[in-house]
Formats: C-alpha cells, sequence, structure tokens
C-alpha cells in the first residue's frame, strides 16, 4: 500500500531519490550460471557508502573519545570558589537568562 506525502497545500513533495551518489544500493539478481552451478536461485544485496559517511564514522569516533566532562575546568573553579577568587557577574547572568527564555518562545 502506497503512502503518498504532499508538501504545502497539498503538492507532492520532490525528491531526487537515485540521482545522488550516496543511494548506491541496490539487489542485484544471479546470472543463469551462478544459478545453475549452485543450484538454487539466490539475490545478493550490495550497498556502497560514500566518502562522506566515512569521514562521519571517523568523526564519531574522535569524539567517542573525548571526555564527556572537562575536569581540569572544573577543578579550577572549585578550587576559585573554594579560596573565594570566584567571581560571578550578575548582570551577564541576567543576560544569558533572558536570552534563554527569548528561545524558548520562538
Amino acid at each position: 500500500m502506497p503512502i503518498e506525502i504532499t508538501g504545502q497545500n497539498n503538492k507532492p513533495v520532490q525528491t531526487d531519490r537515485g540521482t545522488r551518489p550516496e543511494n548506491n544500493v541496490g539487489r542485484s539478481e544471479p546470472t543463469v550460471a551462478q544459478q545453475n552451478s549452485s543450484g538454487r536461485s539466490s539475490t545478493a544485496d550490495t550497498v556502497s557508502l560514500t566518502e562522506t559517511s566515512a569521514q562521519l564514522r571517523s568523526i564519531e569516533s574522535s569524539l567517542a573519545a573525548l571526555p564527556v566532562v572537562d575536569t581540569q575546568r572544573v577543578e579550577s573553579i572549585k578550587q576559585a570558589i573554594a579560596d573565594g577568587s570566584y567571581q560571578i557577574d550578575a548582570q551577564t547572568v541576567a543576560d544569558k537568562l533572558i536570552d534563554f527564555e527569548a528561545t524558548l518562545d520562538r
């Protein structure tokens, strides 16, 4: 059962599926010789990954190796709070809160 996806004003969404190089996914049917040699019919699925996907995989593994928390910064802030030298700029905090609230209203 096909599903029709429509865009704004119920116009069909235009797609360029199959024309981009990263859509190199296919299914190949075996030749008659291959079927006869194996005695059974089979199909082989193939997938080709683009250079972009390889780069994304590399970046993902690099990010996974980074620590979640900057422990050196946390320790320096803890030390500054402990010795009383940590300064809080109330105006900056207020401005950031107002900016954050403004983004929630969008």
